[in-house]
């Protein structure tokens, strides 16, 4: 069993790095917050989960073993596979979702892309008492007012994704921008976020 790989980074995307350990370049699948992490770096240790399956040999890569051990958590989940929780932990740093999971916030965890509205629910369900124990300190309070702020908050994620930008990161810099400004209308939040982006 692979616990982490301590090398330089050859090659990294935001969905990849791959880490030159003497010689040997491991592909490592990686979500945006270990991305934000590790891209300005010249060598990285990532915390590794091995998803063996009969068709593929997938190694997962994250900069905090916090981080891993919430991947490792959702993947626990039915009907959740890796890349679907590699996909809520690019939209959501490890603190927000456990935030989203304790306070019940299925309609955030739904934002994110190929998550129903069934499957937040049964996230929330089958590991609110296990977030408790992973020690990850919560965001304070929520992360925007909901009521008014949410439906912009939607708005402004479709008209981006429209414009064709990926869905997490569009999520994560409109998120931003509202915890910033809670009061600016979709417009703005839009024209602040092509800026962004």
């Amino acid at each position: 069993m692979i616990e982490y790989l301590k090398g330089e980074i050859a090659e990294i995307t935001p969905a990849m790095a791959v880490i030159d350990c003497n010689g040997v370049g491991y592909g490592v699948n990686i979500s945006l917050n270990t991305y934000s992490a590790i891209q300005s770096k010249k060598n990285a240790k990532l915390y590794i989960y091995e998803g063996i399956r009969e068709d593929a040999y997938i190694l997962y890569g994250f900069a905090t073993k916090q981080e891993r051990e919430l991947f490792l958590l959702l993947i626990t989940v039915s009907g959740i596979g890796g890349n679907t929780a590699r996909m809520i932990l690019s939209a959501l740093s490890p603190a927000e979702l456990c935030n989203v999971i304790s306070s019940g916030n299925d309609k955030l965890l739904k934002t994110v892309k190929g998550i129903g509205l069934k499957t937040a629910q049964r996230i929330i369900v089958d590991l609110k008492d296990k977030i408790n124990t992973t020690g990850i300190e919560t965001v304070g309070g929520d992360m925007f007012p909901q009521t008014v702020h949410s439906e912009v908050h939607e708005e402004a994620i479709a008209a981006l994704t429209m414009l064709g930008f990926p869905q997490a990161p569009s999520q994560k810099v409109v998120t931003a921008i509202l915890k910033e400004e809670p009061a600016l209308p979709v417009e703005k939040v839009i024209k602040l976020a092509l800026k962004r982006l």
